[in-house]
């Protein structure tokens, strides 16, 4: 009788697992998914039917200079909306999301460095974004760990 009773009660170690399954923080991966996805697919859109207005502020010079070789190369402006238009249908979907991430990762790298070089007002959005795809990575961390490893077999 002692053993049926041992075997049908619950341990103290597995009734915190419970109580974070019930809790709101279940649907933060959701949140940010949805958070950093949709503003991507819109500017990923904007890349290609240009519906959002230009910013009336001038850009400062190396601003330009940089957003010009990119829009005279003749083909990267197209790439940086695609690659955002399907990294945030990616994104909302819930399909594909360490790849999504994994694509955004130099995308975002290098906001964030045009931010910090040369044009500072853009800063607080792309940390936002910086800090979303941070969080995602972490909770998604165990899917990349065949892509980290060091030595891999074919």
């Amino acid at each position: 009788m002692e053993n049926i009773l041992m075997t049908t009660t619950t341990p103290q170690s597995q009734t915190p697992a419970r109580d974070r399954e019930k809790s709101w923080t279940r649907f933060l991966p959701a949140v940010a998914r949805i958070l950093m996805g949709l503003p991507l697919l819109v500017f990923g859109l904007n890349g290609f039917l240009n519906f959002l207005p230009q910013p009336s502020t001038p850009l400062p010079a190396g601003a330009a200079a940089f957003a010009g070789a990119l829009m005279n190369s003749g083909y990267m402006m197209q790439l940086i909306g695609a690659t955002l238009l399907i990294v945030g249908v990616l994104l909302v979907a819930n399909r594909f999301v360490p790849l999504a991430l994994a694509l955004f990762a130099p995308f975002i790298v290098n906001s964030i460095a045009f931010h910090v070089f040369l044009e500072h007002s853009g800063l607080p959005m792309a940390s936002v974004f910086l800090a979303l795809e941070l969080y995602l990575a972490w909770v998604y961390r165990k899917a990349y760990g065949p892509m980290l490893a060091a030595r891999v077999t074919p």
